[in-house]
């Protein structure tokens, strides 16, 4: 696997980042085909204890999925992700559900299962920076082997997902400091930014 994902690796560095489409048509020319959950499972059973305990260390859990972190080396400008799903009676709310931006761009496909994906325009209050409307844009059903890519600036949801869904990621190293989310329930907006960006803050607070 890892020689699977240093190809990947390889031809992502030939790929105009700026261009993501390129980026997703390069992405889909990689992982199509029945072969890749079979490479992934693969990858998984060769990691010795070391590079099993690296790859743990890299990956967290979020209210509706876990993100495994698969490869991430600071020379490259992407980083590969598997993401479990949790059945949808584990869910809780905030996160994939909500309409929500990412720091970064990122293509995926989905290995199994299935979730129903909503994009969005949304109106940004002037004085907060935070999300103060929503509006659906579209509403897609997408299957095992469907793909596609998402810019950092544009707002999605997945309000469902069938149980034990996978999907196979690349994304961008982070584009901006913080995203942006919004209940459609509550119509309450919240800015999130990583903790690893706030230590500077936490030693002037102490």
């Amino acid at each position: 696997m890892s020689t699977a994902l240093s190809e990947l690796a390889d031809r992502m560095r030939t790929t105009p980042a700026r261009r993501w489409s390129a980026v997703h048509d390069c992405f889909g020319s990689w992982v199509d085909g029945p072969t890749l959950r079979s490479v992934l499972r693969q990858h998984l059973l060769s990691l010795g204890p070391d590079k099993a305990a690296a790859l743990i260390g890299r990956s967290r859990e979020t209210t509706t999925h876990f993100a495994w972190c698969l490869r991430d080396r600071e020379a490259e400008p992407f980083t590969f992700w598997l993401h479990e799903y949790k059945p949808q009676s584990d869910w809780r709310p905030g996160y994939a559900d909500s309409v929500h931006n990412h720091r970064y761009h990122f293509c995926t496909v989905i290995l199994r299962g299935g979730y129903l994906h909503e994009r969005y325009a949304t109106t940004i209050d002037p004085d907060t920076g935070l999300i103060s409307a929503a509006t659906l844009l579209r509403r897609t059903e997408c299957g095992v082997g469907e793909s596609g890519f998402l810019l950092a600036d544009e707002f999605h949801r997945i309000p469902s997902a069938a149980d034990q869904t996978m999907t196979f990621l690349v994304k961008s190293r982070p584009v901006s400091a913080a995203s942006l989310s919004f209940d459609p329930a509550t119509k309450i907006g919240h800015r999130h930014v990583p903790v690893e960006s706030r230590l500077e803050e936490l030693t002037s607070r102490i």
